[in-house]
């Protein structure tokens, strides 16, 4: 069974940060093989794409929204991967998400399309006070 574990959410000022992890377990799951991505949904909102890593650890992409605050990174050896989150605004409070989009044979690629993505954890929440 295929399981992706957020965490690392909580409450933080505006200006702050924080630092999200998502670890994925599964014997089965070949996590280098899959593009990794972040998304986020606040209460009355859809999902909406924050941030992904291709399986090759070094090509990413962002949403403009985030861009400069956030950076995207993993860990194969881990089978993880952190979103690190710097000048929080009360705008980023959200349930974050991570998902796995897998692209063994594209390794410089990620997607912001959620629909791409066939594997999502539970989510971890993040509340920034104003």
């Amino acid at each position: 069974q295929v399981q992706l574990v957020e965490s690392g959410g909580g409450l933080v000022q505006t200006g702050g940060s924080l630092r999200l992890s998502c670890a994925a377990t599964g014997r089965t799951f070949t996590f280098s093989d899959y593009a990794m991505g972040w998304f986020r949904q606040a209460p009355g909102k859809e999902r909406e794409f924050v941030a992904c890593i291709a399986t090759n650890g070094v090509n990413t992409n962002a949403a403009g929204s985030v861009k400069g605050r956030f950076t995207v990174s993993r860990n194969n050896a881990k089978n993880t991967v952190s979103l690190q989150m710097n000048s929080l605004t009360p705008e980023d409070a959200a349930v974050y998400f991570c998902a796995a989009d897998r692209r063994q044979y594209e390794s410089a690629i990620c997607y912001a399309s959620a629909t791409r993505y066939e594997r999502w954890g539970q989510g971890t929440q993040v509340t920034v006070s104003s």
